[in-house]
């Protein structure tokens, strides 16, 4: 595994969503913690697959932000983004289709040197919740799982056709299962209703 990226990452959580369903999703929906947690995580997934990356998406450090919302707001941006209508568990905004390539090496930034921004994962908590319910693992879990979804999708990976879902979950589940965030069969059951969906689906 490559050395961990810097990573500038901004976490939003919606204050207005239930308190006892922000408690239940524990530090990573908490506004004093989410950043610092959901930072080690995506840095570790992203060291991860750097030798896997495209050399337009290998770069030393990122930005991307993370938004935990409620269904009322997803719904909107799923209605907006995608025509579709209701709810879904993850979206996801990548900012680099058809990137310059940058550099491939890792290391301290030159001074001067910005972050690749990479785009936006946004998840709903109340969705996530009631999806965690249903295949009886905790909310804490589901969320790693719609952020890895998420993460792919900014950087290329996407599931048009059955065998592209099988390698992007089957991806998912190794980066998971390094956090100790998986158990086998669960991402089996989740994937078939993820809503994560990239910048080539918009048109």
């Amino acid at each position: 595994m490559s050395s961990a990226p810097e990573l500038d990452l901004v976490v939003e959580v919606d204050e207005t969503l239930a308190a006892a369903l922000r408690g239940a999703a524990g530090p990573l929906a908490c506004a004093q913690e989410a950043e610092g947690l959901w930072g080690e995580l995506l840095r570790r997934w992203l060291a991860e697959l750097a030798e896997e990356l495209p050399p337009a998406l290998r770069h030393r450090a990122y930005s991307l932000s993370l938004q935990i919302v409620g269904d009322e707001a997803i719904a909107e941006l799923n209605h907006s983004w995608r025509d579709r209508p209701g709810p879904t568990d993850v979206l996801a905004f990548a900012a680099q289709e058809g990137a310059p390539p940058l550099p491939a090496t890792w290391g301290d930034l030159e001074e001067g040197e910005t972050p690749l921004e990479l785009g936006d994962i946004i998840l709903s908590l109340e969705t996530a919740a009631r999806q965690a319910d249903d295949h009886g693992h905790p909310l804490e879990q589901e969320l790693r799982f719609l952020a890895s979804h998420g993460l792919l999708h900014l950087l290329g990976w996407d599931h048009p056709d059955e065998p592209s879902l099988a390698a992007m979950l089957a991806r998912q589940e190794r980066l998971l299962q390094g956090v100790g965030a998986s158990e086998p069969g669960d991402q089996e059951q989740t994937m078939v209703r993820s809503g994560g969906f990239s910048p080539s689906e918009w048109g």
